[in-house]
């Protein structure tokens, strides 16, 4: 059974026991990770070029091709698209196997429902004055393992969340978390066959001053999200 990505709840409500499942374990067939400056530098000799409802897809048949995949799907489910209704359904339909998309839909719209009451969205659209804001901030992925048409991922990754503006009793705020995707070769590209996530790993917080509603609702929309590549 697919897990229900639960992000969003934990972001805004702070609730406990949000967590969709366990992280796998890597696998004996993972690669082995690199020490010294390689560990976290950016890889990837292919560049992915083609797009579908903006998200990138047309991966390469590997294991780099896998985790450039994950994070960038990672990105598609965190985000505000998620919680109006026909973004949500075009990007499920985009980066899950048609398997995992017929069991997924139903039980977003549900999910992203509640979401939307609970926010006072209106199919993701904030109230007057007000700017919603969720938007991942993936950090690196992991490969757990690999066999060629299936893959296992971990993408560790921040998160903005919230309503900005002036007498929101939402702010933004940030939340960590590890998202654990199994992906399968469908289509002649990398899609998600299931997913799960827990939280953190969480660094401490700095002492750096919050900005105002004002300035975070200016840059959630002069600053635009970016493409992933490992």
């Amino acid at each position: 059974m697919v897990a229900v990505l639960v992000l969003a709840v934990a972001v805004l409500n702070r609730t406990s026991g949000s967590s969709t499942g366990a992280a796998t374990a890597p696998s004996s067939t993972a690669k082995a990770a690199t020490s010294g400056d390689n560990a976290t530098a950016p890889t990837g000799t292919q560049p992915v070029t083609t797009t579908q409802n903006g998200i990138a897809t047309g991966y390469p048949h590997t294991d780099e091709g896998a985790q450039s995949a994950a994070v960038n799907y990672a990105d598609a489910l965190g985000s505000s698209d998620m919680y109006a209704s026909t973004k949500r359904h075009a990007i499920v339909t985009t980066i899950t196997t048609p398997g995992a998309s017929a069991r997924l839909q139903s039980t977003l719209d549900s999910q992203y429902t509640e979401l939307n009451k609970t926010l006072g969205l209106k199919d993701g659209v904030a109230p007057a004055g007000l700017t919603f804001v969720s938007r991942p901030l993936p950090v690196g992925t992991k490969l757990d393992s690999y066999g060629g048409d299936a893959a296992t991922v971990e993408v560790w990754s921040d998160q903005l969340g919230g309503l900005a503006g002036t007498g929101s009793t939402k702010p933004v705020t940030e939340y960590w978390y590890t998202l654990t995707m199994h992906l399968q070769w469908s289509g002649n590209d990398w899609k998600i066959a299931s997913y799960t996530s827990v939280d953190g790993p969480a660094p401490i917080s700095g002492n750096q001053q919050a900005s105002s509603a004002q300035s975070l609702s200016a840059a959630v929309n002069q600053f635009g999200g970016l493409r992933y590549a490992r």
